[in-house]
């Protein structure tokens, strides 16, 4: 087994109680390519104010995420790890990692040399590109490769959205809730800051944006073009008409991220008469504290409780049969 495929995601805390969830925010958080502004200022605003303001929630958050297996993002995660080695037959080895905690990239490609492997195939596991996300996993494992000094060739697969058979399989999901018994269906993506968007893109700047209606020539990294056009990908694949959907971001710091935010959208179709809203969130393909606390938990309550009959979410891919065949096609 001369080739390895590194499977990498955000991460977890090791636990849902104050010291692990504070363990895993801070270099989370202080990362560069998360909270673009100088280092100085980025230092002051996370280990002074978002840190310690917002530590005792995000636990409560945590605790609610939780299972008796733990984290889904970790258990997910190796089970598929685990489904994919046997699939494989041997053609390659299939680690486990997550950009912040663990297990840890370090320790995978430790794992890597250890076995001698020749080649590494990086899948981070986010289907549409972003610096804070992507970008971020690519240095890190370019930076460590160095400082372990791994002579295996290393490639990266840094965006899958349009791939056919991740449509395929996201699809199936889809389907599986008859998503035209609902009167309407977001499609619900991770926000981002503009200014992150725009640094990529300085197109977007001062100009009207496409990227709703068509993928422009130079978007092809572009998060928001790549958002909306996986949108149409997934709509036309399960047969919901355009005017029955609608395309949000979830998730925001402040009000200078991507709009419209799903949680207003939720209010202002509620406001349309739409009271049954099946929601898919695109962007994870493990269910995570994003989907299962902030959609089907704190979404679904403030719906339910202004009026909205029914609100559901289209599970992730998490560690399903049709999610490991479409990693083999991706990763070929």
């Amino acid at each position: 087994m001369r080739k390895a495929l590194l499977l990498v995601n955000v991460g977890t805390p090791d636990r849902p109680d104050k010291p692990s969830v504070k363990r895993f925010l801070k270099p989370f958080l202080n990362d560069k390519y998360v909270i673009d502004i100088p280092w100085l200022a980025r230092k002051l605003l996370v280990n002074g104010i978002i840190i310690p303001f917002r530590l005792n929630n995000s636990t409560e958050l945590y605790k609610r995420l939780w299972t008796s297996k733990g984290s889904p993002l970790l258990y997910h995660q190796n089970s598929l790890r685990d489904k994919l080695n046997h699939h494989s037959k041997g053609e390659y080895t299939v680690y486990s990692a997550m950009r912040y905690g663990n297990p840890s990239v370090e320790k995978a490609l430790l794992e890597i040399k250890k076995n001698k492997h020749t080649e590494i195939k990086v899948l981070p596991m986010y289907p549409q590109y972003a610096t804070s996300t992507t970008l971020s996993t690519i240095k890190n494992i370019e930076s460590l490769s160095k400082k372990l000094k791994i002579e295996a060739d290393i490639s990266f697969v840094d965006q899958f959205y349009n791939h056919p058979k991740f449509i395929e399989a996201f699809t199936t999901n889809i389907l599986a809730k008859q998503p035209n018994s609902y009167d309407h269906v977001i499609f619900s993506y991770h926000g981002l800051p503009i200014r992150q968007v725009e640094k990529l893109h300085p197109q977007h700047s001062g100009a009207q944006c496409i990227c709703e209606k068509q993928m422009p020539d130079y978007g092809s990294k572009c998060y928001k073009a790549t958002c909306y056009q996986t949108t149409r990908l997934l709509a036309a694949a399960s047969n919901i008409d355009s005017k029955n959907y609608s395309v949000s971001f979830q998730s925001r710091l402040s009000k200078n991220w991507l709009t419209p935010f799903t949680d207003e959208l939720l209010m202002k179709l509620l406001a349309d008469g739409k009271k049954k809203i099946l929601v898919v969130a695109p962007a994870f393909v493990t269910d995570c504290l994003e989907t299962i606390v902030e959609i089907s938990y704190e979404y679904e309550q403030d719906f339910l409780k202004a009026g909205g009959e029914k609100l559901t979410l289209v599970e992730s891919l998490n560690d399903s049969d049709h999610w490991v065949k479409a990693i083999t096609n991706i990763i070929n």
